[in-house]
């Protein structure tokens, strides 16, 4: 990835540049472009994906104690509205497609935060077969928090991380990914997204059980095509 794209583009730049040819006029788009950057990292709304124990630290720091309110953090309960999704919680082998087609529906720009060990990693349940490995394995993440699970004063310095991530990236500066706390965790049998070694096949497989899910509840739909094999040796990376 380089640096051009990591820069947000809209149609609507592109007429702005057009404009401000103008003596003046770029002096009052730098302003306005400002005002929307601090708008944009200070209104972030929330799509909590809360599956365990993680998602009781959330609670917790949307109470009055730390009240992510005071930072413009905002939960709300339909993706389309949302901005950051925060990962909370173990995820499975059959919710992450249901997982991955929420984050779709965000629009962009759009974040995601890995809140604790069982997101990030899959933790104490990362051997058993139903666990997903780490849910980079099958979205990108922006900022990893910590911990088993990690307290609100965590989450808020993860949020507050995004926020500088979100500043950095408006201002067209180029932002290291973060990179998975490596402390007790293993690297997950599939490579996450964005990595060299990952393979296509797998991409294409992870999108495929998306777009057959069943409405019923089944992981796919009757009647939809076989998933492409992915052999064993590119599956474990």
């Amino acid at each position: 990835m380089n640096e051009q794209d990591q820069a947000f583009r809209h149609p609507l730049y592109d007429m702005v540049e057009g404009v401000a040819r103008f003596p003046g006029v770029d002096v009052a788009f730098t302003t306005a472009d400002k005002v929307l950057t601090w708008s944009q990292r200070n209104s972030l709304w929330v799509f909590p994906m809360a599956t365990s124990c993680c998602g009781i630290e959330f609670m917790a720091a949307s109470s009055s104690r730390f009240d992510l309110d005071r930072i413009g953090t905002i939960p709300r309960a339909t993706p389309r509205h949302c901005d950051v999704m925060i990962i909370a919680g173990t995820i499975t082998v059959k919710m992450a497609p249901r997982v991955k087609k929420l984050w779709d529906q965000m629009p962009e720009p759009k974040w995601a935060i890995a809140m604790g060990s069982c997101a990030i990693s899959g933790d104490f349940y990362r051997d058993i077969y139903s666990v997903v490995p780490g849910v980079d394995t099958f979205m990108p993440v922006d900022v990893y928090v910590p911990g088993c699970p990690p307290n609100p004063d965590g989450l808020l310095e993860g949020l507050r991380r995004l926020q500088d991530k979100i500043r950095r990236k408006r201002a067209g500066e180029w932002v290291e990914p973060d990179r998975r706390p490596p402390p007790g965790m293993r690297a997950p049998s599939i490579p996450r997204i964005g990595d060299p070694a990952r393979s296509p096949r797998i991409d294409d497989a992870q999108l495929d059980s998306v777009m057959h899910l069943d409405p019923g509840g089944a992981l796919r739909r009757s009647g939809a095509p076989p998933l492409p094999p992915v052999p064993p040796a590119e599956e474990e990376g």
